[in-house]
């Protein structure tokens, strides 16, 4: 990809042509050949400048570009036209800022090294819910986000959105096999916990919980395969007290990290 090196002064229609080649990062193969990825909103824009040497090139509109001038402080802006904008956000009513930035995905080892809260998502298909499950581990205070197997792409642009800047606040890696992962979590020291029906109540699992944690959370639409589930040190449930058939992945990230967060404290 060519190299980003604009200024605001420059004319519009010298930011709209630079436009055409930030475009294909919306294609998840020229992402991967990149390294680089699209941030889309003042969030996730204030967020990946908030990463040393993250942020390549800011295109914003004119008046975005005056409306978040704090924010984006000397960053390399390029300006667009609303049209030109529009083409690199998949949002419904684009906000006039988009970034291209660096990959930020560290090395498994990295990321469990000292940890004591850990998520290892399985196979999430779904980039709101990879994205959120993010959120819910940032909120929570966990230590790293692992996104394993046949996982959603970590920078698919509602992914990033949906993580509303987690993803920039604590590291995430990628491991395509699920069971590595798990064992690599275990090495570190990491008790590895498997969210599924049939296992211990979580709200009876203090002991557990008090320990350094993997949580283990499979796919959407089928949950834990049995090799996964058995790779685990433990399976723990949350109890459903309704009629519900179950929690959604997201929601039950949730309720699992906070059980971690306050048995830590």
């Amino acid at each position: 990809m060519a190299s980003f090196r604009t200024s605001s002064e420059e004319p519009l229609t010298h930011g709209n042509s630079r436009v055409k080649e930030a475009r294909k990062l919306a294609r998840r193969s020229f992402r991967a050949e990149q390294r680089l990825f699209l941030a889309d909103g003042p969030k996730a824009v204030e967020g990946a400048l908030s990463v040393d040497g993250c942020v390549v090139e800011v295109f914003a509109t004119p008046s975005a570009a005056s409306q978040y001038a704090a924010l984006l402080g000397d960053a390399p802006i390029t300006l667009v036209d609303d049209r030109a904008l529009a083409s690199l956000s998949d949002s419904v009513t684009p906000a006039g800022l988009v970034a291209v930035g660096r990959f930020l995905d560290a090395p498994l080892p990295s990321v469990l090294a000292e940890a004591r809260l850990v998520v290892i998502a399985a196979d999430v298909r779904d980039p709101g819910n990879a994205g959120t499950v993010i959120r819910c581990a940032d909120a929570a205070g966990a230590d790293a986000v692992i996104l394993a197997g046949d996982a959603v792409d970590l920078y698919n642009p509602k992914t990033i959105r949906a993580s509303v800047g987690s993803v920039f606040h604590l590291p995430v890696a990628l491991e395509r096999d699920p069971v590595a992962a798990v064992r690599a979590a275990q090495t570190a020291g990491l008790g590895v916990l498997a969210a599924d029906m049939d296992g211990r109540d979580l709200f009876t699992a203090d002991d557990l919980l008090a320990e350094p944690t993997a949580w283990l959370l499979g796919n959407e639409a089928w949950g834990l395969p049995d090799d996964l589930r058995a790779a685990a040190d433990e399976v723990v449930s949350i109890p459903i007290y309704g009629g519900a058939e179950s929690l959604n992945l997201a929601t039950a990230a949730a309720v699992c990290l906070y059980a971690s967060a306050r048995a830590h404290r």
